[in-house]
This record gives structure tokens, sequence and C-alpha cells, in this order.
């Protein structure tokens, strides 16, 4: 059994559009975040940066496994069951680079982008327009990409679609005034936010927790 302890962010959703895709028995602890629920002592002994999600794999070989960061989960359980993760080297890392890219770029500045737009109320022009900018740079290079390949790691669908894909979708909603229009210039994410969304276990997913 995987225990996932997640809440409904777009890193949360990362781990449950991967858990339905591989149609594998696990268990959701929800973590609610907006009561400070994962400074909790007992979610910290799993997840000590105190971010979600994190897993606790009870089959794990050696025993229990517990990992935090939404990437290496993916990453883990990609290999563990051999889906979504290509195994020749090129290919392998073509996806890999593209997650990373997710993790240290898109995720960051659209958080930052929402931080200063929702949260901050458009108090600081410069904030918004700072990260407004880079989120349509992102953006720029993920059409460049998209129009070059099927998916964002290659032909297949992988790890890479399923990391970038809900961050994308929830911003749509969150801060649809800065991202709505930069997707809509661009017919290559466009019609993969279309395809990626049409899938049955990202659909799942993304309803959960």
């Amino acid at each position: 059994m995987i225990h996932l302890y997640a809440w409904g962010t777009p890193n949360g959703r990362k781990a449950t559009i991967m858990l339905e895709e591989l149609g594998i028995p696990y268990q959701i602890h929800p973590v609610n975040i907006g009561k400070d629920e994962q400074f909790r002592p007992e979610f910290l002994a799993i997840s000590p940066n105190n971010k979600i999600p994190a897993i606790v794999d009870d089959a794990a070989e050696g025993g229990p496994l517990s990992l935090f960061e939404s990437g290496a989960i993916l990453i883990y359980l990609a290999e563990k069951y051999g889906r979504f993760l290509p195994t020749l080297p090129h290919e392998r890392h073509t996806v890999i680079q593209w997650l990373m890219w997710q993790m240290g770029g898109l995720g960051p500045m659209m958080g930052q982008l929402g931080w200063f737009v929702v949260s901050d109320k458009g108090q600081t022009p410069t904030g918004v327009n700072r990260y407004a900018a880079e989120v349509e740079r992102l953006f720029n290079v993920l059409e460049k990409r998209l129009s070059l390949s099927q998916h964002v790691g290659g032909d297949e669908y992988s790890i890479a679609d399923i990391a970038i894909y809900p961050w994308i979708q929830q911003y749509r909603s969150r801060v649809p005034d800065h991202v709505e229009p930069l997707i809509q210039a661009r017919p290559f994410i466009v019609n993969w936010l279309a395809e990626v969304g049409r899938r049955p276990a990202v659909m799942r997913g993304m309803k959960l927790p």
C-alpha cells in the first residue's frame, strides 16, 4: 500500500495523477495546509521540509520508505512500476530534464506570480510584472518544445507531462487574467492541455484529495 499525504495543490495533484495512472492501491491522508497541518510532528517525521506531497511505501524493497518532494516521488513510482519514464538513457534523461524544468522553473515562477496577484492583491506591481514576464518566457519555451514533440518529454506521455499539467491547469483559474491569454496565444499548449486533460486518470487525479 502506498500512503499519500497531500492536499489539492498542483504539487499534490502530480502525485494523485501518477497514482491514478498506475492504477495501484493507495490511501490518501489529507494534509490541510490552510490549517497548518503540514507542521504537525507526525507529518514532519515523513516530510521534514513541511511540504506536501509525501508518500510512505509499505512494500518498498528493504522495508517501508518515506519520500518527500513531488519530483522524487514521480521518479520513484515510475521506476518501481516501469511506466511513464523511458529506460533508454537518452530518452530517460530527456524526460528528467523537463521534470526538473517544471520543478525549478515553471512551478516556482507561477507560484510567485500567484502570490503577488492573489495573496498580495497586486499591491506590488514590480513583483507582478517580474513573474508575469518570466511565466510568459517559460510558456514560450514549452510552446517551442511542443511544436517539436507530441509530449513534453518526447513522443510518449511521461512524468514530465504529469508534473507540468496541474500547474498550468490550476493557475488558469487562480490567475486567469495572466495565464489564460498566454495559453490561448500558443496553439501547441492548447492542444497538449486538451489531450492530457482527456485522460481518465488525469481527470480523477485533479479532483483528489
